[in-house]
């Protein structure tokens, strides 16, 4: 453990120096000269990652603090430093002035907070590994963007009509119910019982159970959760969360919807109606009169109006397996995400404090 080993870089960047390199009015007398490998930070905004080592030299906004190291360091170590979640912590602590999202951390605060400071071939080879796994992040991130554009293809292609076969349409209210979800009281709310389904258990298409709610209360059968239903955010304060599904998995006893949710339940026994509900042909039919107002809400009105096409039960079975397919090739691929970056967090914990 040493001490972080910098010394702030006051260099100010005197007006002759900067004229006719800028023809804006904006006056940069005191923005502060940045040599590379400096690091550079928000005292403000560093919680939101606002810092970073230079690659080249520059000037930066009175608004940072510019630090020099005092010995030998590799950049992309010193970068990484910055990203060590305890030492994050660190920074927390030894602000002024933090409310929930801002910092004041100065330079003489930093000075004093400690850090491990092997050799720099070490911090080389420390270096190089988070970069290559920063490298594996980011291709990971691809992939999964990629996989989920092609499904926003494959949607919009079958929900127009696959191949130029043009099937019969129908309303949606024809081949599915719209169930409202259960209204309870906080007295309700229990440490056990039902698990009540919110829009917080839906992520990125699937059921999360990171953050469940339970109620201790009789829930009639017809309010309780089935193989292959579809739950939806109908009722949000976010719009961009109004209409997000995911589909219910087998053996979910126990389990109901809240009062902003809603379940819609396919007369079909295929899931068909789950991979329409993701479409851009759902969706816009369902935001379609909203034009600039703020529409938070999808109603079972709104639902009964929703045309789609049915093909015959063989080739739309055939539609929805397919769909199926790619939905777990998305989610296996957000998994390994998830898994990198948690092994990332965790080395970045045990090699820099």
């Amino acid at each position: 453990m040493e001490l972080l080993s910098v010394t702030m870089n006051d260099g100010v960047m005197q007006r002759s120096e900067i004229e006719g390199k800028d023809n804006s009015r904006e006056d940069k007398s005191n923005y502060k000269v940045v040599r590379k490998g400096d690091m550079v930070y928000n005292s403000m905004r560093m919680w939101q990652g606002a810092n970073g080592v230079s690659s080249y030299d520059g000037i930066v906004s009175p608004a940072y603090t510019v630090l020099t190291a005092k010995v030998s360091i590799c950049n992309e170590y010193f970068a990484a430093l910055f990203k060590n979640y305890k030492l994050i912590n660190e920074f927390r602590k030894n602000s002024q002035g933090m409310t929930s999202d801002t910092w004041n951390l100065k330079y003489p605060q930093i000075e004093t907070i400690k850090v491990y400071l092997p050799e720099v071939a070490e911090q080389e080879k420390v270096a190089s590994m988070l970069v290559t796994l920063d490298k594996r992040i980011a291709a990971q991130v691809t992939l999964v963007e990629q996989l989920k554009k092609y499904k926003r293809g494959l949607l919009n292609k079958v929900f127009s009509n696959i191949n130029g076969n043009i099937y019969p349409t129908v309303y949606l209210s024809e081949v599915a119910d719209f169930l409202q979800g259960l209204t309870y009281s906080p007295s309700d709310v229990s440490v056990a019982g039902y698990l009540v389904l919110r829009s917080s258990n839906i992520q990125n298409g699937v059921l999360s159970f990171d953050d469940c709610v339970y109620v201790d209360k009789k829930v009639d059968e017809s309010l309780q959760v089935k193989c292959d239903d579809v739950i939806m955010c109908v009722r949000n304060g976010s719009k961009k969360l109004v209409g997000k599904t995911a589909l219910i998995p087998n053996n979910m006893a126990m389990t109901t919807w809240g009062a902003f949710m809603m379940i819609i339940r396919s007369k079909l026994n295929d899931t068909y109606i789950f991979h329409y509900l993701n479409s851009q042909m759902f969706f816009s039919q369902v935001f379609k009169d909203t034009g600039t107002a703020t529409i938070n809400q999808i109603t079972k009105g709104i639902l009964n109006e929703c045309k789609l096409p049915l093909p015959p039960e063989t080739a739309r079975k055939q539609i929805s397996k397919m769909l199926s397919s790619f939905d777990v090739k998305i989610q296996n691929a957000e998994m390994c995400l998830t898994t990198l970056v948690e092994l990332k967090k965790a080395l970045l914990q045990q090699l820099f404090i």
